[in-house]
């Protein structure tokens, strides 16, 4: 039996990076920074997210979609303090910018100024997959350990800020946020680092200064008001 191999040379995810790329623009014209938050699971995302909220309650519009195998659980906690639209994916391990679509839909396609997307607890899969996003944080909690960047690298590598969270457990686990830190600027030495605590407010203002400052960087040179359009 012969075999031959045959040399496919394209990108097989071209057409879902343009995809993406042309959403992107549209939110960014439309006055919209787009988050994709990422982690394992109990790392903090909706935590953090609520926290965000109650910080710029009445100053800054935000939206949620959030990615889930199973349950609503978690779009429950935010709805009472902004628009959210849950994205169940029956089993896979990341969010695909359709079903990101789909989404903004159920929302009505708001125009807010920050929206996130809370992605499946995965430290492996959506590190592959662009959902239109203009910033990608990662996050990691005290309670993880500091070794993930190195364990992770492409999760680190791909994105533009790190949030360690929890960081009210630092005297009580053993985490060093210095060698957290070294082992992901190794990876990406431009990202961002930031501690947070949501129970206590530790390093919210700090987080929402850093987005307000990638808004005024990404989208306020893009932005078209609706009577430009």
């Amino acid at each position: 039996m012969n075999t031959r191999v045959l040399s496919v040379r394209r990108d097989i995810q071209a057409e879902q990076k343009a995809d993406a790329a042309a959403e992107r623009e549209r939110l960014g014209r439309r006055g919209t920074l787009v988050i994709n938050l990422l982690s394992s699971p109990g790392s903090g995302k909706t935590s953090l997210l609520e926290a965000t909220a109650r910080h710029w309650a009445g100053r800054r519009s935000m939206a949620v979609l959030v990615g889930d195998l199973e349950t609503d659980r978690d779009a429950q906690r935010l709805a009472p303090l902004v628009p959210v639209a849950q994205l169940t994916t029956g089993g896979a391990c990341h969010l695909e910018l359709p079903l990101v679509q789909r989404g903004l839909q159920a929302l009505g396609d708001p125009a807010v100024d920050f929206l996130f997307i809370e992605n499946v607890g995965n430290l492996v899969c959506p590190a592959s997959h662009d959902l239109a996003e203009h910033l990608r944080v990662v996050l990691i909690s005290t309670t993880e350990g500091d070794d993930k960047p190195g364990k992770y690298p492409k999760m680190f590598r791909t994105s533009q800020a790190m949030v360690v969270t929890k960081q009210d457990l630092l005297p009580y686990v053993p985490f060093s946020l210095e060698a957290v830190t070294e082992d992901a600027l190794k990876i990406q030495p431009e990202l961002n680092v930031l501690t947070t605590c949501a129970i206590d407010n530790g390093g919210i203002q700090e987080w929402c200064e850093f987005l307000e400052q990638q808004y005024q960087e990404k989208i306020e040179s893009i932005y078209e008001p609706a009577g430009n359009q």
